[in-house]
């Protein structure tokens, strides 16, 4: 019998788990480990920042939804993992100590790194959590005057909800009248085209900013943010009446001192996303090294490719399934500005990049798809 044990209870740790419990016999243990039981369809907190679905819609248990695939599930905070050792320590929630195991699955996401700029805990709002979602959205209400900042700080990887916030925010805006008052801003110190890894974006979407009037500044290094204002790491200053900023993101901490992480602290793996300088141990998710934005059709993908090669190290086969660094997303626009594009980031290949309404339908499809597969 082989004990497996995925950490994380994200998208790359839920679709590992699962398609192992399908493929693997019952004499196989698998346990899943998350901080919360709660999975969260993260695509969908800006629609819950505008009011356009409540928690309930965009979460479920994990627990539960692991009881029908044979999966243990604990809830648990990681203290320090010890691949020389195999075993897992647990700090607290439902197992305190160590857990043993045979091979290990690392889907631990991506740290928010809030204490890089400068007066972000204490003065910004961002949309990664159901928490601060429903935060912004309370002041997004209020907001019917002056300037709003929408920012992606240095060392964020997630630019998709940067630019749903500010489409969201002008139909808002002309829906309550108000729109004539105010002045969106898009902050980056980055183009579009580098905040996609590569994928030229900025034509299409600066094209989509025009049509909703929101500005573009993208030489604008965030550094800190005080009461009414951001301020670029050059000393240039923007004053906003509201603000969402996408943090810089890092490794998650647990993995400090192990020796398997590049300089900003994300799992070093090959492409068949074993962990490289570690036996049996496989990574998956937004604690990955690769380059370029952290999206969820990324980890789904690596979760699949997990589960084959580990199947097939434990039946003693040859591992030859290898990851392709696809770049899947939408951004919704909630019209005929909606973006839909595919590209492979490891090949010369164009991207495929499309618009039209049909691809804000097609999000909401995949939500309720989530939403229903684990109900």
């Amino acid at each position: 019998m082989a004990k497996v044990l995925i950490v994380g209870g994200g998208f790359a740790g839920v679709v590992a788990a699962e398609s192992l419990s399908k493929r693997l016999g019952s004499e196989h243990e698998i346990t899943l480990v998350s901080r919360s039981r709660k999975f969260l369809f993260y695509p969908a907190l800006v629609r819950l920042a505008f009011g356009k679905c409540d928690p309930d819609d965009i979460d479920f248990d994990i627990r539960k939804a692991m009881i029908d695939q044979r999966v243990r599930f604990v809830e648990g905070e990681v203290a320090r993992i010890c691949p020389s050792e195999r075993h897992i320590t647990f700090a607290s929630g439902d197992f305190v100590g160590d857990m043993p195991y045979d091979f290990l699955v690392l889907a631990l996401g991506r740290r928010l790194q809030t204490e890089q700029i400068t007066g972000f805990f204490e003065h910004a709002h961002h949309l990664l959590s159901v928490h601060e979602a429903r935060e912004f959205g309370a002041a997004a209400q209020l907001f019917d005057k002056g300037r709003a900042v929408i920012g992606y700080c240095p060392g964020a990887r997630l630019p998709v909800p940067v630019f749903e916030t500010a489409f969201a925010l002008s139909r808002e805006l002309v829906e309550r009248g108000k729109r004539e008052d105010c002045t969106i801003t898009i902050v980056s110190s980055e183009r579009p085209d580098e905040m996609f890894g590569g994928i030229p974006m900025s034509k299409v979407l600066e094209s989509a900013l025009d049509s909703h009037r929101i500005e573009l500044v993208s030489d604008f290094a965030i550094a800190q943010v005080t009461r009414d204002s951001v301020i670029a790491n050059d000393g240039r200053t923007l004053n906003y009446d509201l603000n969402m900023l996408i943090p810089p993101f890092g490794g998650p901490g647990a993995l400090v001192g192990t020796g398997l992480t590049d300089p900003q602290g994300y799992v070093r793996v090959e492409t068949t996303m074993r962990v490289k300088g570690a036996e049996r141990v496989y990574a998956a998710g937004d604690c990955l090294s690769f380059k370029g934005p952290k999206l969820g059709h990324m980890a789904v993908r690596q979760g699949e490719v997990v589960a084959e090669n580990l199947i097939a190290e434990i039946q003693g086969k040859t591992v030859v399934a290898n990851y392709d660094h696809e770049m899947m997303l939408i951004i919704d626009a909630a019209g005929s500005e909606s973006v839909f594009v595919q590209k492979d980031l490891w090949s010369d290949d164009h991207a495929n990049i499309q618009h039209g309404r049909f691809w804000s339908w097609a999000k909401r499809k995949q939500e309720s798809y989530w939403k229903a597969k684990h109900a």
